[in-house]
């Protein structure tokens, strides 16, 4: 039965991997957005969402893939 687990437990990972990257992006684009609305500075805000969200999901995603495989 151990061998069914290892593709669920893979699946499992690999779509929480793609939420953290996805999910840390489009709040950063859609927060940036917000921003550039309420001060007019079209596309300072995005830019910088989007970066900080790429930053923000990848480091995530690197203590989440620590976490699983069990280093520190």
């Amino acid at each position: 039965m151990r061998h069914l687990q290892f593709p669920f437990r893979a699946m499992a990972l690999t779509s929480a991997i793609v939420s953290q990257l996805a999910g840390g992006s489009l709040v950063g684009v859609f927060l940036g957005k917000w921003v550039d609305s309420q001060f007019s500075t079209s596309p300072l805000f995005l830019i910088l969402g989007l970066l900080l969200g790429l930053g923000a999901g990848t480091y995530g995603t690197i203590h989440l893939v620590q976490a699983y495989t069990g280093d520190d």
